[in-house]
Parts: C-alpha cells; sequence; structure tokens
C-alpha cells in the first residue's frame, strides 16, 4: 500500500476514535497579578488561575483541549504522563513535537485519547521556566463501572507542590544562560499555589473526619527541588506513583522529585481535638549544598473550631539532604500486578549505557556575562549537550523525512570514554568535563524493547536526577549506588513486579536500569525534570518507526499545528 495511502487510513482510523465521548477545555494563557510573601508579581497563568485549571477524564475519553496564548511569551502545553498513542503531535515540549504557539492570540488545540491510563497525572509548561507558574492537576478517573484497586477513599484531596520567586522567572533564566551558571534559588515553597510559611500568608486547608480515609493526589510540579512530604501524627499508604498503580505501600514520608506524581491514602485517625500541618521541604542531593525550604497546609478535623486558636503540630522532618530516606523510599516501591495487564518484557532487543550530568563548554557569542576562561556550565547525556532545533521541530522533520540539518541519527549507545563515573576525580578531569553541542537522536525500529542504564556522573557535584521519558511508561529494573556492573547487579534486577514510571530519580552518584517497548510511533524526548538543566542540554530524544499495520501509523499533523 502506498505511504500516502497508508498515512489517510491511519488518520481515518483515529477520527474514528474521536466519536467516543469528548472532553472538551479551554485554556487562556495570560498574565495574572498575585501576591505573596508581600510582593506583587505578574505571572503567566492559565485561566487566571495559580495554579491552573484541574483537567479530569477517564480511561477509553478523547480530550480536546484549545489553548489560546494572551501571554507576551512562547508557550507550549506539555500532558505529562500521557502517552499519546499516535497522538505524538500533542505532546507538547518546545521544538521536539511542535513549534510554539505565538504570543498575542497563537493557538493550538491538543488532541489526545486516555488509553489504558488511570491515575494521578498533570500538564505544564514545556518552553522555558514557564512551567513555574503553567501547571495544573490532570486526573485519569476508571472506565466506566471501573473502579480503583483499594478501597475507595471518602475523599480525594489533590496537592500540587511548587516553587515560587519574587521575580519574573523567564529573566531568571534568561540571566542564567547569559552568566553561563545555575539561576537564582526561588525563595519559597508552595503547596497549591500559597506558601503557608509566614504569618501573613494563607494556609492551603483539608479538614477531614476521624476513621476517614483520604487519598492524596501529590504532583511535584516544583521546577529544580525534590521535596520530602509528611503530615504531622499521620501516615500514608502509597498505591500508586505516575498513574501506574504499585504495591500498597506503607510509610509516614513521601518522596517525590519533580515531574513525579504519589497517590497515597491517608487515614484520619490523629487525636481529633489536635491541629496538624503538612510540610513540603527541600530535598537536596548534591553535597556543597545548603538552601533548604518548607512551605505548609493546615490538617484540621471537624471536631475542631477554626478559632479555637490551637497551635499545630509540625511533622519531624528529615534533614534536607537525608539521601538515605530519599533511596529507600524510591527503592521500596514495586508494582501493582493485574490480571490482563502488561509484565516486564523478558526479551531484550537494544542495550544501551546512558551516562549523563553537568559538564562545561565553551561560551556561546550571546552569553555575553559568561567567563570565557572558565566557559559555561552544560549538561549532557554520554556527552552529547542536547541542542534543540529552531527552524522546524524534530517530529516534523521526521514526518517530512528530512532530518537534514534539523537533527542526526547517531546518538550514541555507549559514552564515547569510560571512567570511574561516580568518583570526585572526574571534575578534575579536563577530558571528560567538556561536552559537545548536538542534535543527535537514537533511531528504534517499532516494537523493539528498549533497556537503558542511566548512569550518573559526578561531573561537577554528584545530584539524584529525575529523568522523564515522553511517550512511554518504563520499568525500573533496580537502582543503586555507584558505577553500574552488569556482572554484580543483573542478579538484582526485579522481573516480576517492578514498578513503572514515566520518571526515575536516578541516585547520586549511581544508577537506575529501565526497560520500555518501542511501540509509539513519533519523535520522544527523554531529559532531565529539573529544569536548570534542560536549557543546558541534559536530554537527548527517540525516534521511533512506524508500525507494519494502519492502526500503527503516525496520521499527519493537524490542519492547526504551529509552524516556525
Amino acid at each position: 500500500m502506498p505511504g500516502w495511502e497508508v498515512q489517510a487510513l491511519a488518520l481515518l482510523l483515529y477520527e474514528i476514535k474521536l466519536w467516543k465521548q469528548c472532553r472538551h477545555e479551554l485554556m487562556y494563557v495570560g498574565n495574572l497579578t498575585v501576591e505573596r510573601l508581600g510582593h506583587s508579581q505578574v505571572i503567566t497563568a492559565v485561566n487566571g488561575q495559580f495554579p491552573g485549571p484541574k483537567i479530569e477524564a477517564r480511561d477509553g475519553d478523547t480530550v480536546i483541549v484549545h489553548v489560546v496564548n494572551g501571554s507576551p511569551y512562547n508557550i507550549t502545553i506539555h500532558w505529562h504522563g500521557i502517552l499519546q498513542r499516535l497522538s505524538s503531535w500533542a505532546d507538547g515540549p518546545n521544538m521536539v513535537s511542535q513549534c510554539p504557539i505565538r504570543p498575542s492570540g497563537g493557538r493550538y488545540t491538543y488532541r489526545f485519547n486516555v488509553t489504558g491510563q488511570e491515575g494521578t497525572l498533570w500538564w505544564h509548561a514545556h518552553v522555558s521556566f514557564l512551567r513555574a507558574t503553567v501547571y495544573g492537576a490532570l486526573l485519569l478517573r476508571p472506565a466506566p463501572r471501573a473502579s480503583y484497586p483499594f478501597p475507595k477513599p471518602h475523599r480525594e484531596v489533590t496537592l500540587l507542590l511548587g516553587e515560587w520567586w519574587n521575580a519574573s522567572v523567564v529573566d531568571v533564566e534568561r540571566q542564567a544562560l547569559l552568566a553561563g551558571g545555575a539561576p537564582n534559588n526561588s525563595v519559597a515553597l508552595t503547596i497549591n499555589g500559597l506558601i503557608g510559611g509566614g504569618d501573613d500568608e494563607a494556609y492551603q486547608q483539608l479538614t477531614v473526619e476521624r476513621g476517614r480515609t483520604y487519598l492524596l493526589r501529590i504532583i511535584n510540579a516544583a521546577l529544580n527541588y525534590q521535596l520530602f512530604f509528611k503530615v504531622a501524627a499521620h501516615s500514608f499508604t502509597v498505591v500508586a506513583a505516575d498513574a501506574c498503580y504499585t504495591d500498597p505501600y506503607d510509610t509516614d514520608v513521601i518522596v517525590i522529585a519533580p515531574g513525579q506524581t504519589v497517590d497515597a491514602l491517608m487515614r484520619a485517625d490523629a487525636d481529633p481535638a489536635g491541629r496538624y500541618y503538612m510540610a513540603a521541604q527541600v530535598y537536596q542531593s548534591l553535597a556543597s549544598a545548603t538552601y533548604s525550604a518548607t512551605a505548609r497546609a493546615l490538617v484540621t478535623y471537624q471536631q475542631v473550631r477554626d478559632d479555637d486558636g490551637l497551635l499545630a503540630e509540625m511533622p519531624s522532618m528529615p534533614a534536607f539532604n537525608d539521601s538515605a530516606t530519599a533511596q529507600s523510599f524510591y527503592a521500596s516501591l514495586t508494582g501493582l500486578l493485574q490480571d490482563g495487564k502488561p509484565t516486564v518484557p523478558l526479551h531484550v532487543d537494544t542495550r544501551m549505557l546512558v551516562t549523563f550530568g553537568l559538564g562545561v563548554t565553551p561560551c556561546a557569542p550571546a552569553q555575553t556575562l559568561c567567563n570565557r576562561t572558565r566557559g559555561s556550565v552544560a549538561a549532557s547525556m554520554n556527552n552529547v549537550s542536547f541542542e534543540f532545533p529552531t527552524a522546524m521541530s524534530l517530529l516534523e522533520a521526521h514526518m517530512r523525512g528530512a532530518p537534514d540539518g534539523v537533527y542526526t541519527r547517531d546518538f550514541p549507545d555507549r559514552p564515547p570514554v569510560m571512567f570511574d563515573f561516580t568518583s570526585d576525580a572526574a571534575s578534575a578531569d579536563r577530558a571528560v568535563m567538556f561536552t559537545s553541542k548536538g542534535t543527535k537522536v537514537k533511531a528504534l525500529r517499532y516494537n523493539e524493547t528498549v533497556e537503558v542504564v542511566l548512569q550518573n556522573t559526578a561531573i561537577l557535584g554528584a545530584e539524584n536526577h529525575p529523568l522523564h521519558l515522553h511517550g512511554f511508561n518504563f520499568y525500573v529494573l533496580a537502582q543503586g549506588t555507584g558505577n553500574f556492573n552488569a556482572h554484580r547487579h543483573l542478579h538484582a534486577y526485579n522481573l516480576v513486579n517492578p514498578q513503572q514510571r514515566n520518571t526515575v530519580a536516578v541516585p547520586a552518584g549511581g544508577w537506575a536500569s529501565i526497560r520500555f517497548t518501542a511501540d509509539n510511533p513519533g519523535m520522544w524526548i527523554m531529559h532531565c525534570h529539573l529544569d536548570t538543566h534542560l536549557p543546558f542540554g541534559l536530554a537527548m530524544a527517540f525516534e521511533v518507526d512506524d508500525g507494519p499495520t494502519p492502526d500503527a501509523v503516525l496520521p499527519p499533523p493537524p490542519p492547526d499545528y504551529p509552524q516556525c
């Protein structure tokens, strides 16, 4: 069958799917003036809300979101964790799946199906640091007549954890790029947009009833910080992570990296006469880090009046650099086996060792504040510092079959030089510190199984990096500290019930092994979800071929697809 006929049939099949129940949403992106910490700040927000509106859908729905950009900045929206099967055009990362929606009235309609997914996800801007204020929850309910694989909670509570700057986040990023260094720290954390850390700051409040169970849908929307989360005098049972069900895991502390979500049941079983803080606190894995911050919200029982004047109890938080607690949480989660649901693929077609971390590149001409002797901070994967295209998105170039001048298909399966990746001495070796810019992708055949060992490096400091893969959930087979060694570590693989995620927090000075099946044609970026590191180049992309049948072929772009 000629290529155009296959594409036409694929488009017809996709349009037929749109006859299912549709969820229509309108998002207007524009300026909003808010006040935090006694400071009035103009931010970019959606529908005049901070955080933005919650979107809810069911497994099997089609979601249609009409985005109008009334802000002064380019914008795209990413539906974080949505698999986007045969709808890669709606994925959202700037210059990867689309060109940006232009300021002052630009429009684009995102259309995608929710297929085989339920749980807590979220949406956010995927252009510069605008994600700091342009984000919201995306909740996927089970299909009609289906239920949760855990006891139904009395109520659900969505908690969006974020960061706050008393400055334009666009200016914060621009200043950092000009200087070739890290951006200024945020000044506070937020819970549902509120700081709750000072006498004059409002608190997010949750009123509970003793004996009831509450499902907390926790989303880390912070730009640059992993977080510890606790509620004084209460504990949790984790039942899902990144919209993938887990075996029930009991804990009194949740650790959550930027991009990740956790669903946890909390039973209201404390003294009903008390008042309790829930707290989100910075977790810092970098040994030299000194910054910490905490946001608080208030939990009260129905039996207590707001004016009782009781002091709230603060949870005992881990030390801000408690990596042992963080790694114990991450490594303790396992996947929930369900009848009829896929399990981890045992045959592997492609194996990759991908080292990643910080490095140095020469200052670019536009970096007018950069120290030309020292160079600019950069980041890389397998020593390739990812450079975003400027004239055409990767996906459009892929569809046109015209990658020349946009990207190359030579992303390496292994690092160019093998060394002691987690040794502090790596920062003194100029041969491994310097990286080169490039737009290189890894080409994959449709339906091949890929195993990637993600090896953290200690160049310029060992740090826990959350790596997010678009377009797929992956199995986290194992993780650990030090350098990955196949002879020693393969026996630690969980091939029975590993957790599934879309974002893995790779330990500082350590590694994680993930596995996925490339059954979704398109162009899919994998990148660090510490937004400081994305413009530095800590990213790469997978190019997945079309499959052999019409229902495995990516349809052409929609008619309103943004142009560069």
